[in-house]
Order: structure tokens, then C-alpha cells, then sequence
């Protein structure tokens, strides 16, 4: 819309002279930045979303964190690193979860894992390696990458994308992550969804207050979805700039000038 309408303005500036064109452009820049400016947006259209304080975003149990073709921690495609003290055969092996959640080991065969931790699949080896083969097998698993266990970030920042979620993971971590805010972020409106429970919930954070110290930076979990606000104030002017880029006056005198 503000594209369109400069072009407009542009096309009719040879009969208005530059002057009338720079006060005109300044009418168009204020109107709409007080319309863009006149409130925040509605958090979404979903249904049963609760807006809560920031403060009272409740962390998800383990069971949220579990999508339906995503268990916890480990999940289909996920790769792992299984050593067995002493047996040189079984150790430093590199192996993928497939999409069914299972790994294949020599002198244990297929073995499902999803959503189990490395911790559980530990156990799930010993017991297995025990009672056919080894003798009070020392097994350790080691999460190589996973890519069932992802954050969304996305709106005003450099590198919107899905990001995995390895160990404590903060929304300025996230967000950093990300690329970092770029010059239309509206730094204190940053959201952030959440699913606990089957509850859908939705916090509004200040990330200006955050980088201050005000409060502390919140925790983020996997399948959240982090989106920062644009700031339209911004890009109008920007917009208004690339058309008319030097102004002989700053903008306060010209709207000053209209009033009179």
C-alpha cells in the first residue's frame, strides 16, 4: 500500500514542484506511522490460545515435548555415537535413528530407541549385549545431532529457520541463533508459543529489557515458536526515504509548516 502510493505521489510531482511533493510524502509518512503505531497486534487467530504475563509462562512436560512422528530427546533420523568399554569392534560407532525410531548394532540386531534418552538407550544395549554376548558390558551413547528436537524462529530477524534444541536453550541464545534482530525489529514484541498439555499459550516479551537486566532471559523448549514483531513505523520511513532521499528541512519543521 505505501509503495503504491508513492508512486502515485511520484507521478504527480511534475504538476505539484518539489516542495509540495516533500510536504506531501510527510503527511502520507506520519498518517500512516500513527495508524501502524495505534496499538499491538492481535496475537494470532487461533483458537483457545491463553495470553499470559510473561512471568507466567508455564515450562512443557515431557509429553509436549513429543510431536507425533518426533518422540523426546530422540527421535527419528537423530544420531548417535554407542561405545562398549574394551571391545574395539563396538566402539566410536556412528549410527542414525531411521524414521521408524530404531538403530541397528552389531551382536544386538534392531532396536527401537525413539523416545528414549541416551541415558535409557544405555540400558536398552547393556541389557540386550548381556544376555546373549559380553560380559557387564560398559555401553555409552552420545547424542550427535538431532533434528527432532528444533525451535522455530521466524518474523524480523536475519535467519528465520528451524533451529535444534541441544541442552538449555534461552530466548536470546535462540534468537542469536537466528541471526539476530535486524533494523525493523520492534524489539518489545517478541512472542513466544507454546503447547503445554494439549493448552495452547502465548508470551509477550520485551528483549530491550531483557539485554538491560529487567528480568531474567526465559527458557525456550523444543516445538516452541518464537516470532519477533515488525516495526512498521520503520519500514515506512524507509520507504519514504528511497523516494525522496535528502530532506532540505528536517521533518518536524515541514510538519510544523502545515499547520500554519
Amino acid at each position: 500500500m505505501v509503495l503504491f502510493l508513492l508512486e502515485k505521489l511520484r507521478a504527480a510531482a511534475a504538476s505539484w514542484g518539489s516542495s509540495g511533493m516533500r510536504v506531501v510524502l510527510v503527511l502520507v509518512a506520519v498518517a500512516m506511522v500513527m495508524a501502524g503505531c495505534a496499538g499491538p497486534p492481535k496475537l494470532g487467530g487461533a483458537p483457545n490460545v491463553q495470553v499470559l504475563d510473561a512471568t507466567e509462562l508455564p515450562p512443557p512436560s515431557a509429553s509436549d515435548l513429543i510431536e507425533t512422528d518426533r518422540p523426546y530427546i530422540v527421535g527419528p533420523f537423530d544420531k548417535l555415537v554407542i561405545d562398549v568399554f574394551g571391545i574395539t569392534e563396538l566402539s566410536d560407532r556412528k549410527v542414525q535413528v531411521d524414521a521408524s525410531g530404531r538403530i541397528s548394532f552389531p551382536l544386538v540386531g534392531v532396536l527401537a530407541v525413539a523416545g528414549n534418552t541416551p541415558g535409557q538407550i544405555e540400558t536398552l544395549l547393556r541389557d540386550r549385549l548381556a544376555s546373549r554376548y559380553v560380559r557387564d558390558p560398559q555401553v555409552t551413547v552420545n547424542l550427535q545431532e538431532t533434528v527432532s528436537q528444533v525451535v522455530t524462529v521466524e518474523g524480523q530477524v536475519k535467519k528465520p529457520g528451524l533451529y535444534p534444541v541441544v541442552g538449555r536453550l534461552t530466548l536470546l541464545r535462540a534468537i542469536a541463533l537466528s541471526g539476530g534482530t535486524d533494523e525493523f525489529s520492534k524489539l518489545n514484541e517478541i512472542v513466544i508459543f507454546r503447547t503445554v498439555k494439549g493448552e495452547q499459550y502465548a508470551a509477550l516479551y520485551d528483549l530491550k529489557a531483557i539485554r538491560l537486566g529487567a528480568y531474567s532471559d526465559p527458557e525456550v523448549y523444543a516445538n516452541d515458536v518464537v516470532v519477533v514483531g515488525e516495526s512498521r513505523a520503520r519500514r515506512i520511513f524507509k520507504d519514504v526515504l528511497q523516494v525522496v532521499p535528502l530532506f532540505t528541512t528536517p521533518l518536524i519543521v515541514g510538519i510544523d509548516r502545515l499547520g500554519r
